[in-house]
């Protein structure tokens, strides 16, 4: 035993490794440093020892130790085998022993883009299946090796049917099924070890040829993975594994293309026949960014488990808590950038765990720590866009609160109906909570009503998701300089400038505008001041003086004017109606008060804009009040 002046402690030694504590504390667990001993929760170490391990080669990446190299973040590789060879690993394998011991037949874990199902699906994969190849090797320094002899005999024993939709992806439902066709072809080319063997009888080896030659009808591709799994038990004497990776993107592609009700269909039947009352099925795994409804896709599948992002079990396992930043961190010598990680890419809650978005963690430190959005142009963001499109002005607030980092409440629901997705706001928000673009403030509550949860932002980087998205649409209608005439306008308070430029924003994209409602107004203004929530706060809807203002601008400084807006819609185009339209709108801001809130608050000088749309017609009228001196 060395003497107790040459022993130090975690946090000393975590300083020589170039390591966290925490971690320090784990290799001391795990036995790696000679000597140490436990005292209660802490642990002393040997100097020696710790000096030992610094100079040799079994570090496994932790630390910028001198003259180490240091591992790459996997950037879009979504290899089990290649990143836990040669890439920085972030151990998740521990979600195998969980499978395991849940004994689930089917499972589907919901979770945003880029938020590792496709590499835990490959994980899973390169575990479970048998192959010529030694895979165990990748696992032995793993956490789930460490689980016991249990798991380990697990390994390698099952033949695994791996399937992704992720590039289905297609404008109509005959491409879809021939791209369908090729990802099941790609599959049972996978599987060579069919060709050898005299288990199959000839009629099954006719159907795998015409399998492999795209020759499946749409029915019996509807009952190819009942069909390849029984082939596939027969050839090897045991149940199969089924793994398939976004299950939904061709579910979604149909519903924003026209094809919903087709893609739906297949994909009922194709799921049930080979998920449900299967007996060569040893367990299935699906992953999505929505669980589409029960009585819409998964109907009589009594045997499904669905993992979300409001479930506890699992939530460690897409993403990356805070504990494993923290390791990033110091490996990268970045410990000082924790607080500008959080602010971008933290904020997430899944279950009861603190979540960042790995993939924006290991662009960040690919690039060597620049924080900026990298999950924004990753996902399709279509939903935003259709949002916009059925706005009314109750959304359009909650929207306006999101964008103000304020909290909505919302009922939740989980099974996704895409025909249904923009019917009403708790759609909607529950929607954008699946995808990534909301997240939970805290655990749900059950209620009798139904699931009420508390959402908000999770982080700056979606912050930017909400702008970009918003005037990235208004922008595709028109070009860059409208818009900018617009933000010069109200910058100005110049109404007839601002007439001007709405007038000229309203023709550029006036198919987008026919026979639209108030609401929609509402929420396009609210795009296009969006712009200005640097210097304003912005909220719409709210109550006010004796009745509820459309849309409120208050300064965030006191160098800038207040701004109210009133909005109102005409069935006729003449101009002398609209006019009257927005002088009411005008008056109407007077008449009631709306201005109550900004005075109490102190801002010296009030602009009313009373706005009148009808089609590609506008009028605008506008009013500067000064409220007296109290």
């Amino acid at each position: 035993m060395p003497e107790q002046s040459n022993m130090m402690s975690t946090s000393e030694a975590a300083e020589i490794l170039g390591m966290t504590t925490r971690r320090v504390v784990g290799l001391c667990h795990e036995e790696k440093l000679e000597g140490a001993v436990q005292n209660g929760r802490n642990w002393t170490i040997p100097e020696s020892s710790v000096l030992k391990l610094r100079e040799s080669n079994d570090l496994r990446g932790w630390g910028p130790a001198a003259g180490k190299t240091l591992r790459p973040c996997a950037i879009g590789n979504t290899s089990f085998a290649e990143i836990a060879s040669d890439c920085y690993y972030v151990d998740k394998t521990l979600m195998i022993r969980d499978l395991v011991d849940d004994r689930n037949q089917v499972i589907l874990f919901t979770r945003p883009r880029r938020f590792g199902k496709t590499l835990a699906i490959d994980t899973l994969k390169t575990f479970f299946e048998k192959t010529e190849k030694d895979t165990a090797r990748l696992f032995r320094d793993k956490k789930i090796w460490k689980c016991g002899n249990r798991y380990r005999e697990l390994q390698g024993k099952y033949p695994v049917i791996h399937l992704s939709f992720k590039d289905v992806k297609y404008g109509n439902w005959q491409d879809s099924m021939d791209a369908i066709r090729l990802v099941l072809k790609d599959e049972l080319l996978r599987h060579h070890e069919l060709e050898t063997g005299n288990a199959l009888n000839g009629d099954e080896k006719d159907y795998l040829e015409k399998m492999t030659k795209g020759r499946l009808s749409d029915v019996e591709c509807s009952r190819a993975l009942l069909d390849l799994t029984r082939i596939l038990a027969k050839h090897h004497g045991t149940q199969v594994v089924v793994l398939i990776d976004e299950y939904d993107t061709p579910i979604q592609q149909g519903y924003f293309k026209g094809f919903y009700q087709e893609i739906i269909a297949f994909m009922r039947n194709f799921f049930s026949a080979g998920l449900k009352d299967n007996p060569d099925l040893a367990f299935g795994v699906l992953t999505g960014i929505t669980r589409v409804s029960k009585e819409n896709l998964f109907s009589g599948m009594n045997n499904l488990a669905v993992n979300t992002v409001a479930d506890e079990k699992y939530s460690e396992y897409f993403g990356f808590t805070d504990e494993e930043v923290a390791d990033m961190a110091v490996y990268y010598g970045r410990r000082d950038s924790m607080a500008e990680i959080r602010k971008w890419y933290d904020g997430y809650r899944f279950g009861n765990k603190e979540i960042y978005n790995p993939w924006s963690v290991t662009n960040y430190f690919s690039n060597s720590g620049t924080a900026k959005p990298y999950w924004v142009n990753t996902s399709d963001n279509a939903i935003i866009r259709e949002i916009l499109q059925e706005l009314t002005p109750e959304i359009a607030d909650q929207l306006t609160l999101i964008m103000q980092e304020e909290k909505i409440h919302a009922m939740i629901n989980t099974e996704v109906v895409y025909p249904r997705i923009t019917d009403g706001a708790d759609m909607i928000f529950s929607f954008l909570l699946m995808a990534g673009y909301l997240t939970l403030e805290s655990s749900p509550e059950e209620t009798e009503f139904g699931t009420i949860a508390t959402l908000r932002l999770p982080n700056l980087e979606i912050r930017r998701v909400y702008t970009t998205e918003i005037l990235g649409w208004m922008r595709t209608k028109t070009a860059d300089s409208v818009i900018s005439e617009i933000e010069k306008a109200i910058w100005f308070s110049d109404g007839e400038r601002l007439q001007k430029a709405l007038r000229g924003y309203l023709i550029s994209c006036v198919s987008a505008f026919d026979g639209a409602a108030e609401g929609f107004y509402h929420g396009m203004m609210l795009g296009l001041v969006a712009g200005f929530s640097s210097r304003y706060y912005i909220r719409s809807n709210r109550e006010s003086g004796e009745g509820r203002y459309d849309l409120q601008m208050e300064p965030k400084g006191k160098d800038l004017p207040g701004i109210l807006m009133e909005f109102k819609t005409g069935a006729a185009p003449e101009k002398d109606k609209l006019a009257a339209l927005a002088e009411e709108a005008v008056s109407q801001i007077g008449r009631r008060r709306y201005a109550q809130e900004m005075e109490e608050r102190g801002i010296g000088k009030i602009i009313y804009y009373g706005i009148a749309f009808s089609g590609k017609n506008v009028e605008v009228k506008t009013l500067a009040a000064r409220p007296k001196n109290r």
